[in-house]
Protein backbone atom coordinates (compact mmCIF):
# COMPACT_ATOMS: atom_id res chain seq x y z
CA UNK A 1 0.00 0.00 0.00
CA UNK A 2 0.85 2.57 -0.26
CA UNK A 3 0.65 10.33 2.03
CA UNK A 4 0.71 13.87 0.58
CA UNK A 5 4.03 15.34 0.62
CA UNK A 6 3.58 17.20 3.90
CA UNK A 7 5.57 16.38 6.77
CA UNK A 8 3.67 14.95 8.67
CA UNK A 9 2.23 12.45 5.96
CA UNK A 10 5.67 11.00 5.69
CA UNK A 11 5.83 9.95 9.32
CA UNK A 12 3.74 7.58 8.97
CA UNK A 13 2.98 6.61 5.33
CA UNK A 14 4.11 8.36 1.68
CA UNK A 15 1.22 7.84 -0.92
CA UNK A 16 2.53 6.22 -3.86
CA UNK A 17 1.04 8.14 -7.74
CA UNK A 18 -0.34 11.29 -5.81
CA UNK A 19 -0.53 13.16 -9.18
CA UNK A 20 -1.76 10.48 -11.28
CA UNK A 21 -4.67 9.34 -8.49
CA UNK A 22 -5.62 12.85 -8.47
CA UNK A 23 -6.29 12.81 -12.24
CA UNK A 24 -7.85 9.67 -12.86
CA UNK A 25 -9.94 9.36 -9.96
CA UNK A 26 -11.36 13.34 -11.03
CA UNK A 27 -12.71 13.94 -7.83
CA UNK A 28 -14.67 17.86 -7.35
CA UNK A 29 -17.26 19.21 -5.62
CA UNK A 30 -20.58 17.02 -5.26
CA UNK A 31 -18.42 13.67 -5.94
CA UNK A 32 -18.59 10.54 -2.99
CA UNK A 33 -14.99 8.98 -3.28
CA UNK A 34 -14.10 5.67 -1.39
CA UNK A 35 -10.79 5.41 -0.04
CA UNK A 36 -10.50 1.75 0.15
CA UNK A 37 -6.97 1.78 1.91
CA UNK A 38 -7.23 4.62 4.15
CA UNK A 39 -3.36 4.36 5.67
CA UNK A 40 -2.50 7.52 7.03
CA UNK A 41 -4.70 9.64 4.43
CA UNK A 42 -2.57 11.18 1.97
CA UNK A 43 -4.99 10.13 -1.05
CA UNK A 44 -8.14 10.95 1.14
CA UNK A 45 -6.77 14.32 2.07
CA UNK A 46 -6.35 15.00 -1.83
CA UNK A 47 -9.90 14.09 -2.83
CA UNK A 48 -10.55 16.25 0.12
CA UNK A 49 -8.95 19.21 -0.70
CA UNK A 50 -11.06 19.22 -4.36
CA UNK A 51 -14.09 19.14 -2.30
CA UNK A 52 -15.10 15.83 -2.65
CA UNK A 53 -16.97 13.64 0.70
CA UNK A 54 -14.69 11.04 1.60
CA UNK A 55 -15.31 7.57 2.83
CA UNK A 56 -12.15 6.41 4.63
CA UNK A 57 -11.76 2.36 4.92
CA UNK A 58 -9.03 0.66 6.29
CA UNK A 59 -8.33 -2.71 8.83
CA UNK A 60 -5.97 -1.01 11.30
CA UNK A 61 -7.27 1.48 14.16
CA UNK A 62 -4.07 2.73 14.42
CA UNK A 63 -4.58 3.95 10.31
CA UNK A 64 -8.35 5.23 11.46
CA UNK A 65 -7.30 7.21 14.44
CA UNK A 66 -4.30 9.03 12.57
CA UNK A 67 -5.84 9.97 9.64
CA UNK A 68 -9.02 11.05 11.52
CA UNK A 69 -7.07 13.95 13.39
CA UNK A 70 -5.25 14.66 10.41
CA UNK A 71 -7.90 15.16 8.56
CA UNK A 72 -10.48 16.55 11.38
CA UNK A 73 -10.30 19.59 10.01
CA UNK A 74 -12.35 18.77 7.15
CA UNK A 75 -15.81 17.90 9.38
CA UNK A 76 -18.64 15.66 7.86
CA UNK A 77 -17.23 15.27 4.54
CA UNK A 78 -14.83 12.64 6.33
CA UNK A 79 -15.93 9.61 7.38
CA UNK A 80 -14.71 6.19 8.78
CA UNK A 81 -15.16 2.65 8.27
CA UNK A 82 -13.25 0.35 10.22
CA UNK A 83 -13.21 -3.15 8.36
CA UNK A 84 -12.21 -4.71 5.17
CA UNK A 85 -12.42 -2.85 1.82
CA UNK A 86 -13.97 -6.49 0.70
CA UNK A 87 -17.06 -6.12 3.35
CA UNK A 88 -17.17 -2.58 1.68
CA UNK A 89 -20.98 -3.46 1.07
CA UNK A 90 -21.84 -4.02 4.69
CA UNK A 91 -21.10 0.06 5.42
CA UNK A 92 -24.73 1.66 6.54
CA UNK A 93 -24.33 4.05 3.88
CA UNK A 94 -23.79 1.47 1.07
CA UNK A 95 -26.43 -0.05 2.66
CA UNK A 96 -28.69 2.57 2.10
CA UNK A 97 -28.20 2.80 -1.20
CA UNK A 98 -25.59 5.32 -1.32
CA UNK A 99 -22.73 4.68 -4.49
CA UNK A 100 -19.54 6.17 -5.35
CA UNK A 101 -18.12 7.97 -8.31
CA UNK A 102 -14.68 7.01 -7.23
CA UNK A 103 -13.49 3.56 -5.50
CA UNK A 104 -9.35 3.20 -4.43
CA UNK A 105 -7.60 0.31 -3.75
CA UNK A 106 -4.24 0.61 -2.84
CA UNK A 107 -2.97 -2.96 -2.05
CA UNK A 108 -0.14 -3.99 0.40
CA UNK A 109 1.69 -2.23 3.92
CA UNK A 110 2.15 0.45 4.75
CA UNK A 111 5.32 2.17 5.65
CA UNK A 112 4.02 2.91 8.79
CA UNK A 113 3.10 -1.04 9.37
CA UNK A 114 6.17 -1.89 7.98
CA UNK A 115 8.38 0.28 10.30
CA UNK A 116 6.85 -0.59 13.62
CA UNK A 117 8.60 -3.80 14.75
CA UNK A 118 5.96 -4.80 16.99
CA UNK A 119 3.75 -5.28 13.83
CA UNK A 120 5.90 -7.78 12.60
CA UNK A 121 5.86 -7.43 9.33
CA UNK A 122 9.62 -7.19 8.17
CA UNK A 123 12.74 -8.96 8.79
CA UNK A 124 14.92 -5.95 9.52
CA UNK A 125 13.58 -5.10 12.75
CA UNK A 126 13.19 -7.54 15.81
CA UNK A 127 9.65 -8.24 16.72
CA UNK A 128 6.82 -11.06 17.19
CA UNK A 129 5.67 -12.87 14.39
CA UNK A 130 2.44 -11.54 13.74
CA UNK A 131 1.56 -9.27 10.60
CA UNK A 132 -1.82 -8.77 10.69
CA UNK A 133 -3.47 -5.77 9.20
CA UNK A 134 -5.88 -5.31 11.80
CA UNK A 135 -7.46 -7.18 15.08
CA UNK A 136 -9.95 -8.97 13.08
CA UNK A 137 -7.52 -10.82 11.37
CA UNK A 138 -7.06 -14.50 13.99
CA UNK A 139 -4.25 -15.78 12.35
CA UNK A 140 -0.81 -14.90 13.17
CA UNK A 141 2.44 -15.26 11.73
CA UNK A 142 3.43 -17.45 14.03
CA UNK A 143 0.29 -19.77 13.67
CA UNK A 144 1.40 -19.86 9.89
CA UNK A 145 5.18 -21.03 10.47
CA UNK A 146 4.54 -23.72 13.94
CA UNK A 147 1.53 -25.04 12.82
CA UNK A 148 0.65 -25.35 9.07
CA UNK A 149 1.55 -28.28 7.45
CA UNK A 150 5.06 -28.34 5.12
CA UNK A 151 2.91 -28.82 2.27
CA UNK A 152 0.98 -25.61 2.76
CA UNK A 153 4.08 -23.38 3.41
CA UNK A 154 5.29 -25.13 0.02
CA UNK A 155 2.32 -24.14 -1.40
CA UNK A 156 1.99 -20.39 -0.02
CA UNK A 157 5.58 -19.29 -0.53
CA UNK A 158 5.39 -20.57 -4.41
CA UNK A 159 1.67 -18.95 -5.08
CA UNK A 160 2.22 -15.96 -3.18
CA UNK A 161 6.01 -15.90 -2.72
CA UNK A 162 7.35 -17.01 -6.49
CA UNK A 163 9.44 -18.04 -3.95
CA UNK A 164 12.02 -20.76 -5.96
CA UNK A 165 13.65 -22.43 -3.13
CA UNK A 166 10.06 -22.99 -1.45
CA UNK A 167 10.66 -26.84 -0.44
CA UNK A 168 13.95 -26.24 0.76
CA UNK A 169 13.13 -23.38 3.08
CA UNK A 170 9.50 -25.08 4.65
CA UNK A 171 11.62 -27.44 5.24
CA UNK A 172 14.23 -26.13 7.23
CA UNK A 173 11.18 -24.23 8.91
CA UNK A 174 9.58 -27.69 9.71
CA UNK A 175 12.79 -29.21 11.15
CA UNK A 176 13.50 -25.83 13.14
CA UNK A 177 10.15 -25.20 14.91
CA UNK A 178 10.39 -29.11 15.91
CA UNK A 179 12.61 -28.06 18.49
CA UNK A 180 11.80 -24.75 19.47
CA UNK A 181 8.68 -22.54 17.61
CA UNK A 182 9.30 -19.64 16.08
CA UNK A 183 8.36 -16.72 18.22
CA UNK A 184 10.25 -13.56 16.41
CA UNK A 185 10.67 -11.78 13.05
CA UNK A 186 14.14 -12.70 13.62
CA UNK A 187 14.03 -16.21 14.41
CA UNK A 188 12.10 -16.92 11.25
CA UNK A 189 14.97 -14.58 8.78
CA UNK A 190 17.66 -16.14 10.28
CA UNK A 191 16.40 -20.21 9.55
CA UNK A 192 15.44 -19.08 6.12
CA UNK A 193 19.13 -17.25 5.48
CA UNK A 194 21.01 -20.60 6.33
CA UNK A 195 18.48 -22.55 4.82
CA UNK A 196 19.19 -21.12 1.28
CA UNK A 197 22.27 -18.50 1.76
CA UNK A 198 22.73 -15.09 0.94
CA UNK A 199 23.93 -13.68 -2.74
CA UNK A 200 22.99 -10.23 -3.99
CA UNK A 201 21.45 -7.22 -2.41
CA UNK A 202 18.28 -8.71 -1.58
CA UNK A 203 17.54 -10.31 2.09
CA UNK A 204 16.88 -14.12 0.95
CA UNK A 205 13.48 -14.18 3.27
CA UNK A 206 11.99 -11.38 1.14
CA UNK A 207 9.80 -13.22 -0.90
CA UNK A 208 9.07 -15.81 2.17
CA UNK A 209 7.43 -13.16 4.36
CA UNK A 210 5.88 -11.24 1.67
CA UNK A 211 3.80 -15.28 1.02
CA UNK A 212 3.33 -15.23 5.35
CA UNK A 213 1.93 -11.99 5.24
CA UNK A 214 -0.44 -12.44 2.49
CA UNK A 215 -1.51 -15.84 3.30
CA UNK A 216 -2.39 -14.14 7.35
CA UNK A 217 -4.34 -11.83 5.76
CA UNK A 218 -6.06 -13.47 2.87
CA UNK A 219 -5.19 -10.40 0.69
CA UNK A 220 -5.49 -12.12 -2.26
CA UNK A 221 -8.99 -13.34 -1.70
CA UNK A 222 -9.86 -9.84 -0.54
CA UNK A 223 -8.56 -8.79 -3.49
CA UNK A 224 -11.13 -10.65 -5.32
CA UNK A 225 -14.12 -9.86 -3.34
CA UNK A 226 -13.47 -6.20 -3.36
CA UNK A 227 -13.08 -6.44 -7.29
CA UNK A 228 -16.45 -8.02 -7.85
CA UNK A 229 -18.18 -5.66 -5.30
CA UNK A 230 -16.65 -2.52 -6.89
CA UNK A 231 -19.72 -2.82 -9.51
CA UNK A 232 -21.83 -2.80 -6.91
CA UNK A 233 -20.33 -0.01 -4.93
CA UNK A 234 -20.14 3.06 -7.89
CA UNK A 235 -22.35 4.70 -9.86
CA UNK A 236 -21.73 4.88 -13.54
CA UNK A 237 -19.21 6.26 -14.70
CA UNK A 238 -17.46 5.57 -10.96
CA UNK A 239 -13.85 5.21 -11.60
CA UNK A 240 -12.25 2.18 -10.10
CA UNK A 241 -8.32 2.88 -9.18
CA UNK A 242 -6.01 -0.03 -8.12
CA UNK A 243 -2.82 0.27 -7.16
CA UNK A 244 -0.69 -2.90 -6.88
CA UNK A 245 2.84 -3.86 -5.70
CA UNK A 246 3.56 -7.48 -6.93
CA UNK A 247 3.14 -9.33 -10.26
CA UNK A 248 0.09 -11.76 -8.06
CA UNK A 249 -1.99 -8.58 -7.38
CA UNK A 250 -1.21 -6.82 -10.57
CA UNK A 251 -2.20 -10.36 -12.78
CA UNK A 252 -5.37 -10.58 -11.04
CA UNK A 253 -6.78 -6.73 -11.65
CA UNK A 254 -5.89 -6.60 -14.61
CA UNK A 255 -7.61 -10.05 -15.89
CA UNK A 256 -10.34 -8.71 -13.69
CA UNK A 257 -10.98 -5.85 -15.92
CA UNK A 258 -9.85 -6.91 -18.99
CA UNK A 259 -12.39 -9.53 -18.51
CA UNK A 260 -15.37 -7.25 -17.49
CA UNK A 261 -14.46 -4.81 -20.15
CA UNK A 262 -13.83 -6.92 -23.44
CA UNK A 263 -17.11 -6.09 -25.61
CA UNK A 264 -16.44 -9.45 -27.68
CA UNK A 265 -15.60 -12.80 -26.56
CA UNK A 266 -14.18 -15.62 -28.55
CA UNK A 267 -13.60 -19.80 -28.31
CA UNK A 268 -12.35 -21.64 -30.85
CA UNK A 269 -15.59 -23.57 -30.82
CA UNK A 270 -17.70 -21.00 -31.26
CA UNK A 271 -18.54 -20.51 -35.47
CA UNK A 272 -18.33 -16.01 -34.26
CA UNK A 273 -17.59 -13.75 -31.56
CA UNK A 274 -20.40 -13.45 -29.32
CA UNK A 275 -21.32 -9.85 -27.30
CA UNK A 276 -19.38 -10.49 -23.44
CA UNK A 277 -22.56 -10.66 -20.95
CA UNK A 278 -19.78 -9.73 -17.97
CA UNK A 279 -18.89 -6.23 -20.09
CA UNK A 280 -19.41 -3.47 -17.43
CA UNK A 281 -16.52 -1.06 -17.12
CA UNK A 282 -14.26 0.41 -19.47
CA UNK A 283 -10.60 1.06 -19.80
CA UNK A 284 -9.59 4.98 -19.80
CA UNK A 285 -6.12 3.76 -19.71
CA UNK A 286 -5.47 0.44 -21.63
CA UNK A 287 -2.04 -0.23 -19.66
CA UNK A 288 -0.86 0.15 -16.47
CA UNK A 289 0.70 3.36 -15.24
CA UNK A 290 4.18 3.26 -13.45
CA UNK A 291 5.64 5.66 -11.22
CA UNK A 292 8.13 8.00 -12.57
CA UNK A 293 11.56 8.14 -11.96
CA UNK A 294 10.91 11.55 -9.38
CA UNK A 295 9.07 9.56 -7.40
CA UNK A 296 10.86 6.61 -7.06
CA UNK A 297 13.29 8.92 -5.93
CA UNK A 298 11.93 10.51 -3.33
CA UNK A 299 9.91 7.31 -2.33
CA UNK A 300 12.06 4.23 -3.17
CA UNK A 301 8.85 1.77 -2.17
CA UNK A 302 7.16 3.20 -5.27
CA UNK A 303 9.23 1.43 -7.75
CA UNK A 304 7.35 -2.22 -7.93
CA UNK A 305 4.02 -0.25 -7.90
CA UNK A 306 1.66 -0.06 -10.63
CA UNK A 307 -1.87 1.83 -10.78
CA UNK A 308 -4.75 0.54 -13.45
CA UNK A 309 -7.73 2.16 -13.60
CA UNK A 310 -11.73 1.05 -14.82
CA UNK A 311 -14.77 3.07 -15.39
CA UNK A 312 -18.13 1.93 -14.81
CA UNK A 313 -20.47 1.73 -17.52
CA UNK A 314 -23.81 3.23 -17.95
CA UNK A 315 -26.33 0.22 -18.39
CA UNK A 316 -27.58 1.87 -21.62
CA UNK A 317 -23.72 1.43 -22.74
CA UNK A 318 -23.36 -1.84 -22.28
Amino acid sequence: MSESADGGACDYHISVFPEETKLHMAAGPGKFIIDGTLGGGGHSEAFLESGARVLGVDRDPEAIAYASARLARYGERFRTWHGNFADLCEDPGIQGGERADGLLLDLGVSSHQLDAAERGFSFMREGPLDMRMGPGVETTAAEVVNTWPEAELVRILREYGEEPKARRIAAAIVRQRAEQPFSTTSDLAGCIERAIGRHGRTHPATRAFQAIRIAVNDELGSLKKALEASVQLLKPGGRLLVITFHSLEDRMVKQFMRDRSREWIDQPQWPEPRRNPDRVFRLPQSKAIAPTPDEIQVNPRARSAKLRVAELLDPAEI
